[in-house]
């Protein structure tokens, strides 16, 4: 059966989008390198009803502390371009807004989430839309580095129960793992790089015995590395390509960097 009449799809929303001045009202350290951030403001009209949704974050330069943001309805000019991130709306309950910081290398966004304070001000415009899952395929998997904990922990708070998940999660040691609130069966293999470059989760999953079925496998981890495990889940483990949704959420020696493979 395909999608039309199995029930299975894959379905994208749009949003109009705008820009928001917030302010921080809480900061808590998640693990040794996860920093959750929440915000409140004017949320009229803010939607996010996917997992794996972005928004824009827009930091002050490092060096200057001067904040740049784009004008609404203006192509970009020849000056100073504003600093901005993808990230990933870990929780909204309509009045607050939850972002979890993967502190890594130093970086305009590490740098701003290891300072925050409550009383900051933090700009975010978007999200554009979401991609909507249908919550009725065989099996899920979700395969991600630190920066893809939030959304993993989000799909994993969302799922209904009984639905069956295995993630396989990249962290650098032990102190770094997360606890998943879930009602759905889920299988976790952590991976621990213990300060290593190499491609571990890559490597990982060569020794693994994966799901099989009807499958819809979700990637976020670094950009080489998302590209070389949607190969290896299409030509060792038998993942449909129209089932995999894989992203670089970051890219070595590239600041700023977010791309779709697929």
């Amino acid at each position: 059966m395909d999608a039309l009449t199995d029930g299975r799809s894959v379905t994208r929303v749009r949003y109009e989008t705008r820009r928001r001045e917030l302010t921080v009202t809480q900061v808590k350290a998640v693990t040794p390198h996860l920093r959750r951030i929440t915000l409140a403001g004017d949320f009229t009209g803010f939607q996010s009803l996917g997992f794996d949704d972005h928004i824009k974050l827009f930091f002050p330069d490092p060096d200057t502390g001067i904040l740049i943001l784009p004008e609404p309805g203006l192509p970009p000019g020849d000056g100073p371009k504003p600093i901005m991130r993808d990230y990933t709306p870990r929780r909204f309950d309509g009045q607050t807004l939850d972002i979890e910081f993967a502190l890594h290398e130093a970086g305009p966004a590490t740098t701003w989430a290891t300072n925050a304070r409550i009383g900051d001000i933090l700009n975010i415009g978007g999200p554009r839309g979401s991609m909507l899952i249908s919550p009725t395929f065989n099996h899920y998997v979700l395969i991600g580095d630190d920066t893809a904990l939030p959304a993993i922990a989000r799909r994993l708070e969302e799922l209904p129960e009984g639905t069956k998940v295995c993630v396989v999660a990249e962290v650098d040691g032990l102190e770094d793992r997360v606890s998943f609130e879930t009602r759905a069966e889920v299988h976790v293999h952590w991976i621990y790089r213990q300060g290593s470059h190499a491609n571990c989760l890559n490597d990982a999953l060569k020794a693994m015995h994966l799901p099989q079925g009807i499958v819809h496998a979700w990637v976020a981890c670094e950009s080489t590395q998302a590209k070389l495990i949607r190969q290896q889940l299409i030509d060792d483990h038998g993942v449909n390509p129209s089932w995999i949704k894989a992203s670089g959420y970051w890219r070595h020696g590239d600041a700023g960097a977010h791309e779709t493979i697929d």
